[in-house]
């Protein structure tokens, strides 16, 4: 059985950083697509950034420059490192995961964790 779990997630001011963590378990992170998303209440979930099992990386144009996703195979981890944090980035993040390799956009990930929250103030 997949499991996904995000720790990681706090409130910290624009600016800072935060790195985020998505244990996976009944799965092998690093041999297939993993994302990050994040969804704001009343607004549709978006894509952060993805990385496929061949460590090809995608960054949705808010995350550029600043985001980098990033998976541990030792530890069954992925990673999303936000930098120059601002308050636009305060939303919900999941950890989305598919079965295959590679990734085909931000669609099709089928396994979903229970989000952690990120609160950026300014």
């Amino acid at each position: 059985q997949v499991q996904l779990v995000e720790s990681g997630g706090g409130s910290v001011q624009a600016g800072g950083s935060l790195r985020l963590s998505c244990q996976a378990s009944g799965y092998t992170a690093s041999s297939s697509c993993m994302g990050w998303f994040r969804q704001v209440p009343g607004k549709e979930r978006e894509g952060v950034a993805r990385i496929s099992g061949g460590g090809a990386t995608t960054y949705a144009d808010s995350a550029k420059g600043r985001f980098t996703i990033s998976s541990d195979s030792a530890k069954n981890t992925l990673y999303l490192l936000m930098n120059s944090l601002k308050p636009e980035d305060t939303a919900m993040y999941y950890c989305a995961a598919r079965i295959n390799w590679y990734c085909a956009g931000w669609a099709d990930f089928g396994y979903w964790g229970q989000g952690t929250q990120v609160t950026v103030s300014s």
